[in-house]
């Protein structure tokens, strides 16, 4: 943990100042082992492998720690060679690197930290948080990157001040929470009054929960983590040529995408034949593994953001459900 993260960690029970006591730092003085302790209710939390930890290590969302261990570089731009994570960063939140100069920006849901790895090019101080042990991941794959920081935390539960934020991305994450609206309305919380927030969530309609993987997800979910990595990889020689074929069928392609459940993203250039291939086998299991993946509508996104203080809400035109806001002013009074 880098000490500047202190300006804008706080208990996640009581708002208060941590403080820190460290047991080992790095030569940077990166704190690696040691702890917080807030100066309010005295609660103390440990920070292990340079990460503060404000949950415990096995939760709801273990099988992401699992996925995102095991393929920590698929999704890198600078480790894969395409620049999908940028595009889609800056689609989906309407920023440009112009814009993120000076400012703290959290990176709510980080993963293995493709998009933290995106931001961290620009001249940002940006916190990715997530709640599984993929946060190791992510710092194992953008150590010695100084304005990135990384927490593990619960969305509910944000280890910050308020207003500490002057921009929020929570891309892909929302459906997989317990509560998805509750989860939208801990974020702003943390947004500076006039600050910028960006989600992105798979979408409700009435046709939704008729897509194959939701046919199967009862059994896929409970299944043990290498069990079903294990199904899904000596499935993949088989199913891979068949949906290279299906899913290019013009006029039917898109409905063999909704029969077939698994991820080949046979429209995407920018992928080798391998690259898909891989990829192809990290989102099948992400679209069956998770534990929650509640998709939303509109409405019921739209109604969670603007009662917790979001104005100037519009949807994008991407994929999924795809909402920026702004939050409400600060008023005199307040």
């Amino acid at each position: 943990m880098q000490m500047k993260l202190l300006e804008v960690l706080a208990c996640p029970k009581c708002f208060g100042e941590l403080a820190c006591a460290a047991k080992e730092s790095g030569e940077d003085g990166e704190v690696l082992e040691g702890s917080l302790e807030c100066a309010g209710c005295h609660e103390v939390y440990p920070i292990e492998l340079g990460i503060p930890r404000f949950v415990p290590k096995e939760n709801y969302a273990s099988s992401f720690g699992y996925q995102w261990n095991l393929f920590k570089s698929e999704q890198i731009d600078s480790i894969n060679g395409t620049s999908l994570s940028a595009e889609r960063l800056y689609s989906e939140t309407g920023w440009t690197k112009e814009s993120l100069k000076g400012k703290w920006i959290l990176d709510a849901g980080c993963g293995a930290g493709r998009f933290l790895d995106v931001i961290s090019k620009t001249d940002c101080e940006a916190v990715g948080v997530d709640i599984s042990s993929a946060i190791e991941a992510a710092r194992k794959t953008l150590t010695g990157r100084k304005n990135v920081h990384f927490v593990q935390a619960s969305i509910y539960e944000l280890p910050f001040r308020p207003g500490a934020f002057d921009g929020i991305y929570c891309i892909g994450v929302l459906q997989h929470t317990p509560d998805p609206q509750k989860a939208m309305q801990a974020l702003p919380r943390v947004l500076k009054p006039e600050g910028e927030i960006a989600v992105t969530i798979y979408e409700r309609r009435r046709w939704t929960l008729l897509y194959s993987k939701y046919l199967i997800r009862p059994l896929t979910k409970r299944l043990n983590d290498r069990l079903l990595l294990g199904l899904i990889k000596a499935m993949m020689p088989v199913v891979f040529p068949i949906t290279e074929v299906t899913f290019r069928i013009p006029g039917l392609g898109k409905f063999f995408k909704f029969a077939i459940p698994v991820a080949n993203y046979v429209d995407e250039p920018s992928l080798t034949w391998r690259q898909r291939y891989h990829w192809a086998i990290l989102d099948t299991f992400d679209m069956l593994a998770p534990q929650y993946d509640q998709p939303q509508t509109l409405q019921e996104a739209e109604h969670a953001l603007s009662v917790s203080g979001i104005k100037e809400l519009r949807r994008l035109g991407n994929p999924g459900l795809n909402l920026v806001g702004r939050k409400a002013a600060q008023t005199k009074s307040e």
